[in-house]
């Protein structure tokens, strides 16, 4: 399998390679894009006599330190990559730094995107790209993504997760989708693109290089390389699977196990009962995954330096399990047991501070009430979980779409 870094100097990009080698190259990536030899794609444009005059960084930062919703600033002087590429953070204080400026643009010509996405409408690199396409269409600027695969795999049967309603998009989730949507970086932004009459194509605003050889249907143990961790708290691929609803406990004031080393598979409280939610989870069934009581303290984050109890998650069949099922279950059963403790967060998020934080991540208010006024886990499930049919031919169609914008 060759991702789009890993054939920037195979013969069918001789062209691409004469634009980069004559441009004034920008580039929106971080430490996580690497080559299938392991070397960066800023190494890899400077081996090709392309090296960029300024990098873009997602959340998270261009070395990927940086914890989740913790601002990047660009300093004011800033210090040069290696290659005196200057830096340019794409995650900072306020909206306004979520995407390039027009002086930044202007000192450009192509601008590269190769980012490590994870599949799940909330992980905010896709929606950066997307801000930075549309900012550099607007500036004439041409944009080239390097795309990679959907490492939770691009199986339409695996669309989960309703697309938000009006009034409930953000930046973890700035257009409509499924929270699990089953396409890769490269196809979200050409669909956006082709619906917003964007030009695709070499000669238009927008070109992608597709991954070559990648078996659709299979998650990136397939992959024949190691896995990329591209922020923090995403160091495998059981992370990246259980994400798409794992997240979900970022809207409550559980622990998602941030501040341990298994983020995300981990959840709990001081105040919840582990053995008793395990309980009820094997009683309500989860297919593909299986629970074990458990304790933990995190070390940063919610309930830091404190004891918490709650359940361990593990996958046991990635083609059964369906994780925003699973995890809409878990905050159901975990404010059953525990309602006077239990807390939907209120304080802003993601740079909104209107709706709460679950509500973003489900795509309206509908969960949230439904857990409030004591529904079922399944009542819950079937409020946030199924995607219509529709969804289903957008990915079916996606690699002819990309295929219009080849580089």
């Amino acid at each position: 399998m060759l991702c789009g870094v890993d054939q920037l100097f195979s013969g069918h990009l001789s062209g691409l390679r004469r634009r980069l080698r004559d441009a004034r190259v920008g580039a929106l990536t971080h430490s996580a894009a690497v080559d299938r030899r392991g070397r960066s794609l800023l190494t890899v444009l400077e081996e090709l006599g392309a090296s960029p005059s300024i990098v873009f960084s997602p959340e998270h930062g261009i070395d990927g330190v940086a914890q989740a919703e913790e601002a990047v600033e660009t300093a004011a002087e800033n210090g040069a990559s290696e290659g005196g590429a200057r830096q340019v953070s794409l995650y900072g204080k306020n909206k306004d730094s979520l995407k390039p400026s027009p002086d930044d643009l202007g000192q450009i010509d192509l601008l590269v995107i190769d980012l490590v996405d994870i599949g799940a409408r909330y992980y905010t690199y896709v929606w950066t790209a997307l801000l930075a396409m549309r900012a550099a269409a607007q500036a004439s600027v041409h944009t080239v993504i390097l795309d990679r695969p959907n490492p939770i795999t691009g199986d339409p049967a695996t669309l989960e997760g309703a697309p938000q309603r009006d009034g409930f998009t953000s930046f973890v989730g700035l257009e409509p989708v499924p929270v699990r949507h089953a396409l890769t970086l490269g196809e979200l932004i050409a669909m956006f693109a082709e619906r917003d009459a964007i030009a695709l194509g070499a000669e238009g605003a927008l070109s992608i290089v597709p991954t070559l050889g990648w078996e659709r249907f299979r998650t990136a143990r397939a992959w024949g390389r190691p896995f990329s961790p591209p922020s923090p708290n995403m160091p495998t691929l059981e992370t990246a699977l259980v994400y798409p609803g794992g997240c979900l406990i970022e809207g409550t004031n559980l622990s998602e196990g941030r501040g341990t080393t298994l983020p995300f598979q981990l959840v709990g409280a001081p105040f919840l009962d582990g053995p008793k939610l395990c309980r009820a989870l094997e009683e309500h069934g989860v297919p593909g995954a299986q629970f074990r009581p458990a304790s933990f303290k995190p070390s940063f984050e919610k309930h830091a330096g404190k004891v918490c109890h709650g359940v361990f998650l593990q996958i046991t069949d990635p083609a059964l399990f369906r994780p925003v099922a699973a995890y809409a279950a878990i905050v159901a059963l975990a404010r059953a047991q525990a309602p006077d403790d239990f807390a939907f967060r209120n304080e802003p998020y993601e740079f909104e501070t209107e709706a709460p934080a679950f509500d973003l991540l489900t795509g309206s208010p509908d969960a949230r009430n439904a857990i409030q006024s004591g529904a079922s886990p399944g009542e819950v499930v079937t409020l946030v979980s199924p995607v219509e049919a529709i969804w289903r031919e957008v990915v079916l169609d996606a690699e002819a779409r990309v295929e219009r914008a080849r580089a």
